[in-house]
């Protein structure tokens, strides 16, 4: 059997949204100086290494270019993979100045807490330094005569960030461009991570001190129906709930509430930081240990052992009429995270049934 490292071997890496904003403005550049078509060019990435990006589409006269680029999120497609780029780049008459904005499709900010300005495009810190670094290595005659404004856009970028953080982060009528390393790296957990920082830093910024971390989608959306709070309180955490309590820990928040399923839950529950690790099933052995402790009769715990799933136990339990099984599970929640939160703060856990409705809850 092939080793694990060896099938993430052949997962094919990507390139950023930022990668593809630099590529079109060196792209814009080199037609501007050489009058002609690119269909090429090589990017240098923040760390130095060099990728080559196909070029899409490419226009120019002697003072401006137009140039677009798609998206390829490699093994890792996310909202923006086969999106188109555009950068547009014009000469000015400010030497030796780069100056960069977005168009349309391309977010603006409207809260703190994002590491940029208030009204400034959503153009992250590292693609706009990779896009003038790009510019500079072979942009000096230019330079020397010209500044270059750099207009980034993304034509359907309006309609994609309504599938992103963006609107609760803050950031109004498009997408960011993002990259950190230039390269989409399949499957890394590190922009989940990134996002899961960026919104509790969001939340500070906007002076609240109460966060609501859930599982996904629906979790969150039954959440907002019982805690009324503003947008960007809600922070998706998914399977990193010990990583997310940490940074919690590290931030001036006063409590946390932190609402899902039985299957998340119980992972949870069971210590398990990372709750989609393949390894990590639901332990039933584990929840018939619960159902004891609730005086449960001896076949309910006899079939809670033997039950497929968490949610098959969610049956049973509603069948046998339990008391308190769902409470024992979200104490055993609120232990486990108060460790990762070194108890600097309150936590609220709360388990909902498949309705919405709130069926456990520690402390009561």
């Amino acid at each position: 059997m092939e080793s694990e490292a060896k099938l993430k071997g052949k997962l094919r890496t990507g390139f950023t949204t930022g990668t593809c904003a630099t590529a079109g403005a060196k792209a814009g550049i080199l037609a501007i100086l050489s009058q002609k078509k690119i269909d090429a060019v090589e990017v240098t990435l923040p760390k130095k290494s060099k990728i080559q990006i196909k070029i899409l589409s490419c226009q120019f006269d002697k003072h401006s270019a137009r140039c677009s680029v798609i998206k390829d999120g490699g093994d890792d497609p996310d909202v923006t993979h086969g999106a188109e780029i555009i950068t547009q780049v014009s000469l000015t008459d400010k030497p030796n100045q780069i100056e960069i904005d977005g168009g349309e499709g391309v977010g603006r900010v409207t809260k703190p807490g994002l590491g940029l300005e208030i009204n400034s495009a959503a153009i992250n810190p590292t693609p706009k330094k990779m896009i003038i670094e790009n510019i500079q290595e072979i942009g000096k005659e230019i330079l020397e005569k010209n500044g270059v404004k750099v207009i980034v856009s993304v034509p359907k970028g309006k309609e994609l960030a309504t599938k992103t953080d963006n609107p609760r982060l803050g950031i109004i009528g498009g997408i960011s461009i993002l990259g950190t390393s230039g390269i989409v790296i399949p499957y890394s957990t590190a922009s989940f991570a990134a996002s899961i920082r960026q919104s509790l830093d969001v939340t500070v910024a906007m002076g609240n001190d109460i966060v609501v971390l859930t599982t996904g989608g629906r979790s969150e959306d039954f959440s907002r129906e019982i805690i009324k709070l503003p947008d960007h309180c809600f922070v998706q955490m998914g399977d990193f709930s010990g990583y997310t309590v940490q940074q919690c820990a590290k931030r001036p928040i006063k409590k946390a509430h932190v609402a899902g399923f039985i299957g998340k839950l119980t992972k949870m529950a069971m210590g398990v930081k990372q709750t989609h690790v393949k390894g990590s099933k639901v332990d039933m052995q584990f929840l018939s240990e619960l159902a004891q402790k609730c005086n449960a009769k001896n076949e309910t715990i006899a079939e809670i052992k033997k039950a497929n799933t968490a949610r098959h136990v969610y049956e049973i339990v509603i069948k046998e009429n339990i008391v308190g099984f769902f409470d024992a599970v979200c104490s055993e929640v609120y232990n486990q995270l108060r460790k990762h939160s070194e108890a600097k703060f309150e936590l609220d856990v709360i388990m909902f049934d498949f309705d919405g409705k709130i069926i456990g809850r520690y402390p009561r």
